[in-house]
């Protein structure tokens, strides 16, 4: 298998198990808080990430790779858990996932500014078509509350593009299960004690589902997704490999309504649907 090919599968197994991941927020901030939810998720994966690291005895990354591991960091293991969760208590999973339909915009553009990628004219056009119409849903349908979801959910787009770009391009020299790591290692002094001093008063109050919900987003969205996306976006490129992300509205939406049993109206698919024509045109000019 060609490293395009290897690129295009490990993409899509990482955006097939992000899919879960707003979905699965959602199920855990009924009765967890944000706060405790990002810093927990992060506590535990990096833990294992830690584990890994010393257990497959690599080495360490270059002081000069430390300021890149801090942006992944930012971007993958606070911004976006820690944005996204508090997006939620305001806005349905089914909502939020439509923003998700800009993170291919987003990983292209820190792409070209990070990773040195080029895509041509067209791919711009379409990419800021599909931003456009994200846009206009936004201002159509929020209200006060619903304007600071989409806020917050506009800001998770972009630090969510910082990192992967940014993670991309040290799995070309570090590997990606190994950048999330370092990452989650980086980020562990603080987000331990974070997660014990936020931690809730009454644990037997915290449902089955919030601590299932717990688990999905610590294992596989804060670690085992990331092993797949950033060794899929080194082999086949930021930009292009990226545009995967277009299928994530759609399984993201069907999870939304089998789990939570949200209410997934016409305008939110036609939404979805026209940031997905858009995406994939971009693809084209990638």
């Amino acid at each position: 298998m060609d490293d395009k090919t290897a690129g295009w599968l490990n993409g899509f197994l990482g955006v097939a198990i992000f899919s879960g991941s707003l979905p699965a927020t959602r199920i855990a901030v009924h009765d967890l808080t944000p706060l405790f939810l990002t810093t927990a998720r992060a506590a535990i994966a990096g833990l294992i990430g830690i584990a890994l690291l010393l257990l497959l005895k690599q080495k360490w990354p270059r002081r000069g790779q430390i300021g890149s591991l801090s942006l992944v960091a930012l971007g993958c293991v606070v911004g976006f858990p820690l944005l996204t969760a508090l997006a939620l208590q305001s806005i349905t999973s089914a909502r939020a996932t439509v923003f998700i339909g800009l993170l291919p915009l987003s990983t292209a553009v820190f792409g070209v500014l990070r990773g040195g990628e080029r895509p041509r004219f067209g791919f711009w056009l379409f990419s800021l078509a599909g931003a456009a119409i994200v846009a206009l849903f936004a201002l159509s349908q929020g209200s006060a509350g619903d304007a600071w979801g989409d806020g917050l959910m506009i800001a998770s787009i972009l630090v969510c593009g910082l990192g992967y770009a940014e993670g991309a391009r040290l799995s070309r020299t570090l590997g990606g299960w190994q950048v999330i790591s370092f990452a989650l290692a980086l980020s562990l002094p603080v987000m331990l004690p974070l997660a014990l001093t936020w931690a809730p008063g009454n644990p037997a109050a915290i449902g089955w589902p919030a601590l299932s919900a717990l688990a999905y987003v610590s294992l596989f969205s804060m670690l085992i997704g990331f092993v797949f996306w950033y060794r899929g976006l080194a082999q086949g490129g930021i930009a292009t490999v990226g545009q995967l992300q277009l299928l994530q509205p759609f399984l993201s939406l069907a999870l939304a309504a089998l789990l939570l049993h949200e209410q997934v109206g016409l305008m939110v698919w036609a939404v979805a649907a026209g940031v997905v024509v858009c995406v994939a045109g971009a693809k084209r000019y990638a």
